[in-house]
């Protein structure tokens, strides 16, 4: 049995975040497991409130699952704040996680802040680079890059100036730490940047980087307006396929197909943005 790590959220109506995440590893047929960081009350039409968990308690969690049951790959949602953050990169880097799967949430479906404003430098300066890829949506990317991202040339463009940034740092902290004595393991590895382009922009086609390559993956535009948790659910699927040995471009393209029918099943939740059907597969 193929397992998986969580590190995110919870969504008290099951949508998205730890949830979500679940549901679509176990869909996936990969045994998932959790680490939760923040408690989240929230439903279709918003988040009313957010209560972050420790993080020695993160720590304690990270610990339990790592030394038991080492997971194949990690999924990564919300992180709220710096101590959560750095908390999250230290365990990657003793425990040597592979396959991560970085999701930088700043921003619920409904369009509530997800993560504090000091927090976001410390993810793609500290965060980025452990990943084997992050899954920015639009606003995500242009909040990160700063630049407006009106088309598929845009994407390409706003994709290729994160994934070269990253690059960039993973060469400043390998040397950081050749220099310290330290191994490098973590910073060894390239990190692809898949920029999802489902904000109306592109129809539903992602723009991912990787190897130096810019791959188009086509997508479906579906008739659906409940997309609740759609981005955790695409880096939960892609996180599974990796877990499972799944080359990267494979297990993105994997994961847009499983989305996909999950939005085509048409299920109906709630009163704003409803859940997907995360398991469709066993109808």
């Amino acid at each position: 049995m193929y397992t998986a790590l969580t590190i995110a959220g919870s969504d008290s109506s099951g949508g998205a975040g730890i949830q979500a995440d679940i549901k679509t590893m176990s869909a996936n047929r990969v045994y998932a497991m959790s680490a939760i960081t923040a408690l989240t009350a929230q439903n279709t039409t918003g988040v009313s409130q957010i209560f972050d968990v420790t993080p020695d308690f993160l720590s304690a969690q990270l610990d339990s699952v790592f030394q038991d049951i080492y997971p194949d790959a990690v999924k990564i949602g919300m992180l709220s704040n710096t101590d959560i953050m750095a908390t999250v990169a230290m365990k990657l880097v003793e425990y040597r996680a592979k396959n991560i799967v970085l999701d930088p949430v700043m921003v619920s479906t409904s369009g509530s802040s997800l993560i504090k404003v000091d927090s976001a430098k410390f993810m793609v300066s500290e965060l980025f680079p452990l990943a084997d890829i992050i899954t920015p949506n639009i606003p995500e990317a242009e909040a990160i890059t700063g630049m407006q991202i009106d088309g598929e040339q845009d994407m390409t463009v706003a994709a290729a100036m994160l994934y070269s940034s990253i690059k960039n740092r993973k060469a400043e902290l390998s040397s950081l730490m050749k220099n310290n004595g330290a191994e490098d393991y973590m910073y060894n590895r390239e990190t692809a940047v898949l920029l999802k382009g489902g904000h109306s922009i592109c129809d539903a086609n992602d723009v991912l980087v990787i190897n130096d390559n810019v791959v188009i993956i086509e997508g479906e535009r579906i008739d659906n307006p409940n997309t609740h948790g759609t981005g955790c659910t695409l880096s939960s699927a892609i996180a599974s396929n990796l877990a499972k040995g799944i080359d990267m471009e494979q297990s993105v393209r994997n994961a847009k197909a499983y989305i996909s029918g999950a939005l085509k099943a048409g299920l109906d939740l709630g009163k704003g943005s409803g859940p997907l059907d995360h398991m469709y597969v066993l109808d």
